[in-house]
């Protein structure tokens, strides 16, 4: 079929090649449609700005303190097991030190003395495996929680897995091995596996292509700020002398309490904005309407066999989750030179946890500008992320190539930089989620970006910083030779809001276009 050649006013959605468009009836429609006609309708700018507003107040601080609680269970399960943390953004593979801080690797013997070495040797085999198993729960749970988050309300499964979530996490204060600290980790990295991805869902269902990159940007700075904040309350443990239970057990015990109180709220979040409890029936129609243009769609509970195959073939997707395996691997290889920093140049313990805050900051702040950037100049975002890679690599350049004396700054310095890593990955989320449209494949999509996550993390390679640059080149090129193609076609303003809430994929509706 002829694109150009279709007759305008029909009746069909007009898809690409290849594509059956037999009848209309044949598409499991969009939520939206249950509101929204074939025909835009307009709405004034205030009237937009308030449901903008709106969805912003009660949607942004849940996820912000949702996804720091992920992250502070990564700060937390550093600090219990020894005084030399990883300094990553969220949740690192380095080979963690044997220094014992609060007590959990010696209470659980995750280090051993291997006394047949002349002189003995501290192995920490377990306590690296304790590490990496997390992200191999997260593998095994990432597509079943992410396809089980579509075809049910949002709300209720959420609030189940996060009050699952925080029982396991208060459990790991009645573990006595590591044999069941592998266990609890594993279940832990399960069940935290829909987090990530159903709010870089919920944003591509809520917001428009340009607003969305600053969304994502919002609730994935709470890796800066929880890095601070964590710090600060680990800080605080770290000066408990008393007690019947171990300092470890304690921070557990609160954050495992939080978590459970957390996802009460969960139950509260609406399955889309078509059923938002915090719109009026006229904003909700507003806050689909927001949405027509760019063509992403709402939501779609059905899951849809040829978006998964669409998925699976689609270059884009590949390189974007490239880009987050190459970063995460990356971050892995680099993080073990965080426990050096802090314990080669006379650090103390407690100023280890101290030196996590300007890192905190970088991170925190450079998301936020990346994302605000964003939403103000259009296709920018590949160019940001390339730029955010720069100071990564001078980072690792820096420790590796300063003098190693006694409290050096340098090294210190380099490794505060590598702090530009979160910006980073804000962008990789943003670009990977707002070019594609379609339910089914966005969660795809979705889990398809963390399965990279984890596979970065488990890996132990030392691939630079220019793999993602490469990788984001490539990326460029690819959805702007697709944009110009597009461009080229011609375009039939009633037929494009007729196909808005079709739930069709990028692929499949002429009128989606890509953003760089």
């Amino acid at each position: 079929m002829d694109l150009q050649e279709e007759k305008v006013g029909s009746t069909k959605p007009r898809l690409w090649p290849n594509h059956d468009d037999s009848s209309v009836e044949s598409f499991e429609k969009d939520l939206a449609a249950a509101i929204a006609s074939d025909h835009a309708q307009g709405y004034d700018r205030a009237t937009g700005h308030r449901v903008l507003r709106k969805i912003d107040l009660y949607l942004i601080p849940w996820m912000w303190l949702g996804y720091g609680f992920v992250y502070y269970d990564k700060v937390r399960e550093e600090v219990v097991k020894g005084g030399k943390k990883r300094h990553d953004l969220m949740h690192q593979k380095a080979i963690l030190g044997s220094a014992v801080l609060f007590g959990m690797t010696k209470d659980l013997s995750l280090s051993v003395v291997d006394t047949r070495t002349n002189p003995a040797t501290t192995v920490t085999t377990r306590l690296s495996w304790a590490t990496s198993i997390f992200y191999f729960g997260m593998l095994a749970g990432l597509y079943p929680m992410t396809f089980m988050l579509q075809r049910f309300q949002i709300g209720r499964v959420l609030g189940v897995l996060v009050i699952l979530w925080g029982m396991i996490a208060m459990l790991t204060a009645t573990v006595t091995s590591w044999r069941g600290l592998f266990a609890q980790r594993f279940f832990l990295g399960f069940v935290e596996s829909v987090i990530p991805t159903a709010f870089m869902c919920i944003v591509s269902g809520y917001y428009t292509q340009q607003e969305q990159a600053l969304r994502q940007s919002w609730w994935f700075s709470s890796t800066g700020g929880w890095t601070i904040i964590g710090g600060a309350l680990n800080y605080g443990f770290a000066q408990i002398t008393g007690g019947s239970l171990a300092r470890w057990q304690y921070i557990y015990l609160l954050a495992g309490s939080l978590t459970v109180l957390f996802g009460c709220v969960c139950f509260a979040v609406p399955n889309s904005e078509v059923s938002a409890w915090f719109l009026t029936p006229a904003e909700r129609i507003v806050a689909v309407e927001r949405l027509r243009k760019g063509q992403t769609g709402v939501r779609c509970q059905k899951l849809k066999g040829s978006q998964i195959r669409e998925a699976a073939l689609d270059v884009k997707i590949w390189l974007v989750a490239l880009m987050m395996a190459a970063a995460y691997t990356v971050n892995g290889a680099v993080s073990g030179f965080g426990p050096l920093i802090v314990s080669t140049f006379g650090w103390s313990t407690l100023d280890s946890i101290l030196l996590q805050f300007p890192l905190g900051g970088v991170c925190f702040i450079f998301i936020l500008l990346t994302g605000y950037l964003s939403s103000k100049i259009p296709n920018i975002r590949l160019v940001l992320l390339i730029l955010c890679c720069l100071p990564v690599i001078a980072g690792c350049a820096m420790i590796w190539r300063s003098s190693w004396t006694h409290r050096a700054a340098t090294p210190v310095a380099g490794y505060t930089i590598i702090g530009f890593f979160g910006p980073v990955v804000s962008l990789i989320i943003s670009i990977g989620m707002a070019n594609v449209a379609g339910a089914t494949k966005k969660s795809c999509t979705a889990a398809a970006i963390f399965v990279a996550y984890c596979v970065g993390n488990v890996s132990n390679g030392h691939t630079l910083y220019c793999v993602v640059i490469i990788l984001a080149i490539a990326l460029y090129f690819v959805l702007d030779v697709e944009n110009k193609r597009r461009e080229s076609l011609r375009v039939d303003e009633e037929e494009r809001d007729r196909l808005a809430f079709m739930d069709l994929t990028d692929k499949e509706n002429p009128y989606f276009r890509y953003v760089l």
